[in-house]
């Protein structure tokens, strides 16, 4: 922790003998150095003048905060809102504060760039009107500020609308409110923060339009006090980049009802203070000592030997300048600094010992120090002029003066704080920002999000949360590994930052999730949507351009999910809309965006009713197993693939293309499978003791996650071994697309699996990738043609073409080959022409239960 010494003593040595003079750092500045006189118009809680004549409100405070760190005195002069104008244009006061930002005053006034506050105008008038609508003001009696921005708002509406409304033109706000009181107004305007805040004292009441938001400023007359403006701009600009700031205080205190402005002092300044009299009366002592008696000279030298000794032991750069910034002592830290003895250092400037930059800002502290008699504490970033590295000191300087108060030189006291900066900087990084993409993190998007939305509900516009999620990134994790996935996700970030404003907010959510907040969109839904949707798609465009990654280009794709302010009533309700928008892009093929809409709440819950009732069905025996006959073109049966079903007492029977991808995803599919696989086994032990049916095998459709769950060859073991069933009789079936993630793992297991005896088939054969690179490496049995190609085999050559290769291929890898989805007799014998010899379809059966499966077959062909 920064820890600055309370005091550091300050030697000079005179011919009249030892002079020590000792500093506080935290000693209260020098006198003012300048008079800046300020209009003051009520207009509270911004503005007002308090019982000592001061300004006071949230401008006035700020104003009087910013004049005690610039040395400013300010002067207040009262006068009403058009006066304070004519002031400001005369050059008869220097600043006016709570003044809107328009082109027309930018004409004869000059602001800073930071606005102090957001406002807008609001309407109060008597219990008998309710103002929606600016047209309704036709006919109206309206008590407005003369030359506010307010009357120049109404003036230029009324001559562009051509309505008849009287503007009654007063000096205050509150006269505005009393002539609507008693009657002599119909109704008053005035901005939102003095309104909500007097209303209720004069019986009005608000009337809902709220219109003509402004930006509030400082403002001096054009092109005057621009050294004022700027340091009243970077002292807003440093405050609004820190919630705990004064400025946020500020803002707090004056909207606390009973707010005192009494500020207890710490007990650290009270207890500095107490050490700096001990120290100074201490000073006094000696020096009264000294005058008295040339016999006490040793005893000072020796005090003056054990002081030296004392400031060469302090952790502190310690030194005393001239007037002319020559260095007249140091202590060893600076010796040891600049790398030289004492005696070298005496006598030169600090143009021989730091850079061009740090030489500018140090005698621009100086000369404030000896030319005005500032006592100033201010952080200065020092560059050695070898280049040898950059410190940030925390200096303490004062000046030292003769008897008649003549100042001769500055003693200064500075310790370096570099590494606590870092430190604390490192500390709001961890705390605040991903460590990879150096994005702001979940925390901050938070806090953000929280102020923005605050903001739309207080101010009309829009806002909108882009929820991006990357397509396949743990395909990329899995095959290149988490070092090319961290590169790929560094390099997303910086493609989407480069498409964002300044004031939009690109946060790492997490894993591979990135969140874009837009603030402040334009009040209309359609327009900000539009806004919103063009930026969904240049992102969407930028990152499907390839990235380099590891040497090699690689593409990848997003669904973004987008959710308005106007969707949700909160920030979680706003972020969980945005991500069921993402998974509703995801859910139509990905690579595409999705704004929330209420249907994909009603589709969110449904899902959510459909799990549920998935959990139970295992425990309650809901699920049943139907089987499909598979034939050999001699008639004979070979088999059954076993299909899975479901009939729940509340939601019917629910389709496989429902429920399957939902226990997917919730890793259900693990035990409803080992249950599937536990069945089918059964019912091929029950097989083996009937003549007709020993022979049957029954194909089982495998999942991605029991492909891939690390128990999958013991389970089947185990399950083969308890049933009795015969391993040669048992099919699994898999998909292409199963066999792209992990594929050398996937071949370890079939060749496991293969040695007891158990069979493979390459489901939907054809409508993946095909590779006949793997295909050779697979340890399969069979190739099964996809139903697609079969349905539009009379009417297209190329799905004929197709499934003549893939017979070809089945017959050179000797592999037997089934084509699935035969409906038609036509559709069957232009298979068999085409060489097919096994089938399965409609046709020849439908699933059925196992009881049902007798009845259900069919003679190929009849």
């Amino acid at each position: 922790m920064l820890r600055i010494a309370l005091f550091l003593a300050c030697i000079l040595f005179t011919a009249n003998g030892l002079l020590i003079t000792f500093a506080v750092a935290n000693e209260p500045a020098a006198p003012v150095s300048r008079t800046l006189v300020v209009g003051i118009y009520q207009n509270p809680p911004k503005v007002s003048v308090s019982a000592d004549g001061m300004p006071t409100g949230i401008f006035g405070d700020l104003l009087k905060h910013v004049a005690l760190q610039q040395n400013w005195q300010l002067k207040p002069v009262s006068c009403d809102w058009a006066y304070c104008l004519e002031l400001l244009a005369s050059g008869d006061i220097d600043i006016l504060p709570d003044v809107a930002f328009s082109p027309q005053r930018a004409q004869d006034m000059s602001f800073h760039q930071t606005p102090v506050l957001y406002s807008w105008s609001r309407l109060y008038s008597l219990p008998e009107y309710n103002i929606s609508e600016l047209a309704e003001l036709a006919g109206l009696r309206i008590a407005v500020l003369l030359n506010s921005s307010q009357y120049h708002f109404l003036h230029n509406y009324s001559q562009q609308q051509q309505l008849d409304i009287e503007l009654l033109e007063v000096k205050s706000l509150q006269a505005a409110f009393n002539l609507v009181a008693a009657g002599g107004a119909d109704i008053a305007v005035a901005n939102h923060l003095f309104g909500d805040n007097r209303a209720a004292e004069f019986q009005l009441q608000a009337n809902p339009l709220r219109f003509n938001p402004v930006e509030l400023f400082y403002a001096t007359a054009k092109d005057r006090n621009l050294q004022v403006l700027s340091r009243i701009d970077d002292a807003l600009q440093q405050w609004q980049a820190d919630p705990q700031s004064y400025y946020f205080q500020t803002i707090n205190r004056w909207s606390q009802p009973g707010f005192s402005n009494q500020n207890d002092i710490s007990a650290l300044l009270i207890w500095a203070i107490l050490s700096s009299v001990l120290l100074l009366l201490s000073a006094a002592a000696l020096l009264w000592y000294q005058r008295r008696s040339n016999r006490q000279l040793g005893e000072l030298q020796l005090s003056q030997d054990r002081l030296t000794t004392i400031l060469n032991s302090v952790d502190a750069h310690i030194y005393i300048k001239d007037t002319r910034s020559r260095y007249q002592y140091v202590n060893h830290k600076v010796a040891q600094l600049f790398g030289r003895s004492p005696e070298q250092i005496i006598g030169h400037t600090d143009s021989l010992f730091f850079d061009a930059k740090t030489v500018s800002q140090l005698q621009v502290n100086d000369q404030r120090v000896l030319k005005c008699g500032e006592r100033i504490v201010e952080e200065e970033i020092n560059a050695m002029a070898d280049g040898s590295g950059e410190h940030v000191y925390l200096s303490v300087k004062l000046p030292l003066r003769h008897a008649n108060g003549e100042i001769y030189a500055l003693c200064g006291i500075s310790t370096d704080v570099t590494a606590h900066k870092q430190n604390q900087e490192a500390i709001h990084q961890l705390a605040f920002y991903d460590a990879l993409t150096s994005l702001p993190n979940r925390r901050l998007l938070l806090e953000r999000l929280e102020q923005a939305f605050s903001l739309a509900g207080r101010m009309p516009c829009q806002g909108a949360v882009l929820f991006i999620d990357l397509d396949h990134f743990k395909d990329l994790n899995d095959t290149l590994g988490h070092a090319v996935g961290d590169e790929l996700l560094s390099q997303v970030a910086r493609r989407l930052g480069d498409q964002l404003r300044k004031s939009d907010t690109l946060a790492r959510f997490g894993g591979d999730e990135f969140v874009v907040l837009l603030a402040e969109l334009q009040p209309r839904p359609d327009l900000a949507g539009q806004r919103v949707e063009l930026l969904a798609m240049k992102l969407m465009d930028i990152l499907s351009q390839p990235f380099q990654l590891a040497e090699r280009s690689y593409s990848i794709s997003a669904s973004i999910g987008i959710a308005m302010f106007s969707d949700a009533n909160n920030v979680d309700e706003l972020l969980q809309r945005a991500d069921l928008a993402m998974y509703d892009a995801k859910d139509r093929g990905r690579n595409r965006y999705s704004f929330y809409n209420s249907n994909l709440q009603a589709k969110a819950l449904a899902r959510s009713a459909l799990q549920t009732g998935l959990r139970q069905a295992l425990s309650q025996k809901q699920f049943s197993l139907h089987f499909q006959p598979q034939y050999h073109s001699d008639g004979q049966v070979l088999g059954a693939e076993v299909l899975l079903r479901w009939f729940d007492e509340e939601l019917g029977p629910v389709s496989p293309a429902e429920f399957i991808p939902l226990a997917e995803d919730s890793g259900l599919i693990l035990p409803i499978g080992a249950w599937v696989l536990q069945q089918s086994c059964r019912q091929l032990a029950d097989w083996q003791h009937d003549p007709i049916k020993a022979d049957w095998h029954l194909a089982v459709n495998l999942s991605v996650r029991q492909l891939h769950d690390p128990q999958f060859v013991q389970l089947v073991r185990d399950t083969l071994q308890q049933t009795g069933a015969r391993p040669e009789k048992l099919v699994l079936e898999l998909t292409e697309t199963q066999l792209l993630e992990d594929i050398e793992a996937v071949i370890v297991k079939m060749q496991q699996l293969g040695e007891l005896g158990v069979r493979f088939s390459l489901d939907d054969f054809g409508t993946g990738y095909s590779s006949l690179s793997y295909l050779k490496r697979l340890p399969l049995n069979q190739l099964k043609i996809d139903g697609s190609f079969v349905r539009d085999l009379l009417d297209d050559p190329s799905d004929a073409a197709i499934i003549r290769t893939i017979l070809a291929l089945g017959n050179s890898l000797e592999l037997a080959v089934i084509a699935e989805g035969v409906e038609t007799k036509q559709q069957y014998q232009a298979l068999r022409k085409l060489g097919c010899q096994q089938f399965q379809g409609y046709l020849l059966g439908r699933p059925a239960p196992v009881e049902q499966l007798s009845t259900a077959l069919q003679t190929p062909g009849q």
